[in-house]
């Protein structure tokens, strides 16, 4: 990793421990999560997301400034597909916190669920899964988020996309036939 992004990712730490004590637990997504499954892609942020009401996001937010930290909270609208976010602006990029409670909160919860807590080292960070991962893409929308999806699961061909469709059908997102033909077709040719 690079220095600036490592010094990023040190500080994600430190702002996941000061969240989890406050009771809420932080799954690192993005970027950051898809470079630990193979799929390294330019990045200067930190995505962090959670599961949170409005209000909370708001308390949050003063604790991260009363901790020192330059925070912008970002509340969201009626239409957002999120549940507001917290942009902190460090020396070295940005952490991001992403909420989808009140919006897609099973989605963390469930990825949350499916890895096992820290056993008390430094870090509480614990990074989504690639199943987890596929359906937040699918969520974003988009031809970047498609993108994605083809390259991390390019670069992961052990892949269980039998499971990946159930959970896009768990969560009723469209458009998961079209992404496995496609990385069907594309395994295909990679074979000739």
């Amino acid at each position: 990793m690079r220095d600036d992004l490592q010094a990023c990712f040190d500080e994600a730490c430190k702002i996941a421990v000061l969240i989890e004590n406050e009771g809420i637990e932080v799954l690192v997504i993005g970027a950051i999560a898809m470079a630990a499954h193979r799929y390294i892609r330019f990045t200067e942020d930190v995505d962090l997301a959670i599961v949170s009401s409005i209000s909370g996001m708001k308390r949050l937010a003063d604790l991260l400034e009363e901790n020192g930290y330059s925070v912008l909270y970002h509340a969201p609208d009626l239409d957002d597909p999120l549940g507001g976010v917290i942009n902190i602006t460090c020396s070295h990029g940005t952490v991001q916190i992403i909420n989808f409670g009140e919006r897609f909160p099973a989605v963390i919860e469930d990825a949350l669920a499916s890895i096992p807590k820290s056993d008390g080292r430094d870090t509480a960070l614990r990074v989504a899964p690639i199943p987890y991962l596929v359906v937040l893409k699918m969520y974003a929308g988009g031809w970047k988020s498609m993108t994605d999806i083809m390259e991390l699961l390019k670069r992961n061909p052990d892949s269980d996309l039998e499971a990946i469709g159930k959970l896009c059908r768990k969560y009723r997102l469209r458009g998961w036939k079209q992404i496995e033909k496609a990385v069907q077709a594309s395994k295909s040719s990679e074979g000739h």
